[in-house]
C-alpha cells in the first residue's frame, strides 16, 4: 500500500493507517483548505472528508 492509498483509506474509515503529515496533506487537498487537527474531532468535517475521499477510496486496486 502506498502513502496516499493509506491516506485515502483513513480519510475513508477514520481509522489512521501511515503518515499523519500525509494524511493530513490528503484532506487539505480534498478539502481545498487548510485543516487544523481540532477540526477532526466535528462529525460534520469527518463526514465531509469521507464523503469527498469515496471515489479515491472505490478506485484503489488490490495487489497479490
Amino acid at each position: 500500500m502506498t502513502n496516499k492509498e493509506a491516506a485515502i483509506v483513513s480519510a475513508y474509515t477514520g481509522v489512521l493507517i501511515g503518515d499523519f503529515g500525509v494524511f493530513h496533506m490528503y484532506i487539505e487537498h480534498l478539502l481545498g483548505r487548510p485543516v487544523f487537527t481540532h477540526a477532526l474531532a466535528y462529525k460534520y468535517v469527518v463526514e465531509e472528508i469521507k464523503r469527498l475521499a469515496k471515489e479515491d477510496f472505490k478506485a484503489i486496486q488490490v495487489k497479490d
